[in-house]
């Protein structure tokens, strides 16, 4: 296991009680290095959309924990908020949760399809109604109500779409 993964979950274990006394959900940990700063980054959410007073009430307590534990030993920022409108989908319930709503996918390599024209083109983004998911795959329906089952090995990101 990645130094980055081991930190993750260790900060997932030591957020569990607080999500819990307060009725939040944990919706992604990560540890992710950026411009020359290690960033530990927790998103949370509840119902009806978190507050500023409740990612510092979470970052406060969270902030001890680490304190406590010290088991990062680089220096790191500490950041805790709302995962967005165009949150990842990431784990299980991130999937089940989004049953229905509209997602882009980004791909690693180009997809494959014929145009509305009968032509030959690509593309490395979709987007569509998640319709499916499993452990190997997701299904999206498009605009045409044709479906496409998309491998997750595949996938680089998928995350909830929003329209302006």
């Amino acid at each position: 296991m990645s130094k980055s993964k081991d930190y993750e979950e260790r900060t997932e274990k030591l957020l569990e009680p607080i999500m819990e006394a307060n009725h939040f959900e944990l919706v992604d940990v990560e540890y992710v290095k950026e411009g020359g700063n290690w960033f530990l980054r927790a998103y949370v959410d509840k119902e009806g959309g978190i507050t500023i007073d409740d990612c510092e009430l979470v970052s406060r307590e969270l902030s001890d924990l680490l304190d406590k534990e010290d088991y990062i030993s680089e220096s790191y920022i500490l950041e805790v908020s709302s995962p967005g409108l165009g949150r990842q989908l990431k784990k299980e319930k991130d999937f089940k949760r989004s049953i229905g709503e509209k997602v882009e996918v980004k791909l690693y390599k180009a997809f494959q399809y014929i145009d509305e024209k009968g032509k030959k083109a690509s593309t490395k983004e979709l987007c569509g109604i998640l319709t499916a998911y499993d452990e190997e795959s997701i299904t999206l329906e498009f605009e045409d109500e044709t479906q496409e089952v998309i491998k997750r090995n595949d996938i680089a990101i998928v995350k909830l779409a929003f329209d302006f």
